[in-house]
């Protein structure tokens, strides 16, 4: 029976490579999927992992039907045996609903990669109804790392440098460290010093200061 799969985690926890490392890994036993993304960091209709891997996909818009997609591609001779979704926060409530009866109606494998909150430590609305309708929830066992090396369990979003919790949902970003901070930003904290709007810019230039005290 195909089943609806929920793989989630921060940035930085591999989420992108274990994508392309499920595609490679059905696609090497002779089965047929179709990879869908959005607002992936290297453009549109492409997945990409921080590891320098990438494959080219469909680019999941506001009005993208997965239903019709599927059915269309199937009703014309396409073989399909699964689909791997990334970035699957960005997804409409409605086209997880989708997800869910392709696999309960046409019996495929969705296998779907997001990050469960955003930046303000709210649940995006995609994960949000994952984590309701989804077979399985699976948590990435790759850590991503805070500054201070503590487990980092939320996602910031900094602009000039300085993080900021209002604004836009989505906004796409630099996630490289650069000498000079870009004007959009992110980097994964731990929820101490998400707490305390502490990034490694702010930590670094504090270390700098002989007037402050000796506490992270």
């Amino acid at each position: 029976m195909a089943e609806l799969v929920f793989y989630c985690g921060t940035m930085d926890s591999g989420k992108s490579t274990l994508a392309l490392q499920v595609d490679h890994n059905h696609r090497a036993r002779g089965r047929r999927g179709v990879i869908f993304t959005s607002h992936d960091r290297a453009g549109e209709a492409t997945l990409s992992s921080r590891l320098g891997l990438s494959a080219d996909a469909v680019e999941v818009t506001d009005d993208l039907r997965f239903w019709h997609y599927v059915v269309d591609a199937l009703t014309h001779g396409a073989p399909i045996d699964y689909l791997v979704c990334d970035e699957a926060q960005f997804y409409a409530p409605w086209q997880i609903d989708e997800l869910a009866k392709i696999a309960d109606e046409l019996d495929l494998d969705v296998f779907c990669f997001g990050i469960l909150t955003d930046f303000r430590t709210m649940l995006f609305d995609g994960s949000r109804r994952l984590v309701e309708l989804a077979d399985r929830v699976l948590t990435l066992q790759v850590e991503a790392l805070c500054w201070c090396g503590a487990r980092a369990t939320h996602n910031a979003r900094t602009e000039n440098g300085e993080m900021v919790t209002e604004g836009d949902v989505i906004v796409v970003g630099d996630v490289e460290p650069e000498s000079v901070p870009a004007v959009v930003g992110y980097e994964v904290l731990c929820r101490r010093h998400h707490r305390r709007r502490m990034t490694a810019a702010r930590a670094h230039a504090g270390s700098l200061s002989p007037d402050v005290l000796p506490f992270t």
